[in-house]
C-alpha cells in the first residue's frame, strides 16, 4: 500500500471518529468465522464500561486485502489450519509496522499451525511470553496473575505471547485461555457470569491498549 495512504488511515484512527474493529479472514481451512457473537459483545461491553466509541457492527476483513488498514485492531481465531500466502505476509507486515494490532486467540487446535505462520511473518523476531507486569494486564482492569483462564482445553496454564515492534506490542497471541469463547453469548457455552466478566474485562484491557498507545 502507498505509504501516504497508510499514514492517512493511521491519522484517521487517532481522530474522534467512531472506530471499527474486525475479524481476520484467512485461508487454510480453519474456521476463521468461529465465535460470531464474540466481538459484538466485547464492543458493547467496552462502549458501556470504558467509554470507547467503537462501531457495534463488526466486519470481517481478508488478511491480504488493502481494507485491512481500515481497522486498528483485528481479531483472529479458529480451531484448525492457517495458511498465509506471500501476499498475505507482506500485507500483514505492512499493516503491523504501520501501527496495526493483531490479536490471535487459539480456539483450541490452532496452535501448531499459527506458530509456523507467525514465524513466517516475523522470521527475525521472537514470539515471547508477555510479563504479568505489562500494562495490558493492569488497566483499566487489574489482572495481577496475567491472562485469565476461561476454558479448560488441555488444562494448562493460560499464556499470553507477543511480538513487539520498537517496544510496541503489535501481535498478541492468547493460548490455553480462549477469551473469544468467554465473549460469546452466555447461552453458547453456559459459562458462569464471573468467568465471562473476566474474559470481557481482559478484552477491554486489550482494546484499551490498542487505542491508547
Amino acid at each position: 500500500m502507498n505509504k501516504f495512504i497508510t499514514l492517512g488511515i493511521l491519522l484517521v484512527w487517532n481522530l474522534g471518529f467512531s472506530q471499527e474493529i474486525a475479524v481476520l479472514k484467512y485461508s487454510g481451512g480453519g474456521d476463521w468465522y468461529a465465535n460470531p457473537t464474540s466481538l459484538p459483545n466485547l464492543v458493547k461491553f467496552c462502549n458501556q464500561n470504558i467509554k470507547t466509541k467503537l462501531n457495534p457492527k463488526v466486519n470481517s476483513v481478508d488478511v491480504g486485502s488493502a481494507e485491512l488498514f481500515l481497522y486498528p485492531f483485528v481479531h483472529m481465531t479458529g480451531h484448525g489450519n492457517v495458511v498465509f500466502s506471500n501476499n498475505d505476509i507482506q500485507n500483514l507486515q505492512n499493516y503491523l509496522n504501520s501501527g496495526g494490532f493483531l490479536h490471535i486467540d487459539d480456539n483450541y487446535g490452532m496452535d501448531e499451525y499459527i506458530r509456523k505462520e507467525i514465524k513466517k511473518l516475523f522470521p527475525n523476531t521472537a514470539l515471547v511470553e508477555i510479563p504479568k507486569t505489562h500494562t495490558i494486564f493492569q488497566t483499566p482492569y487489574s489482572f495481577p496473575n496475567g491472562l485469565p483462564k476461561i476454558h479448560e482445553h488441555d488444562n494448562k496454564q493460560p499464556q499470553a505471547y507477543g511480538v513487539f515492534i520498537e517496544n510496541r506490542l503489535a501481535v498478541l497471541y492468547t493460548f490455553e485461555c480462549d477469551l473469544g469463547d468467554g465473549w460469546e453469548n452466555q447461552e453458547v457455552h453456559n459459562d458462569p457470569i464471573n468467568v465471562r466478566e473476566k474474559a470481557l474485562k481482559m478484552g477491554a484491557n486489550i482494546l484499551n491498549y490498542v487505542f491508547s498507545n
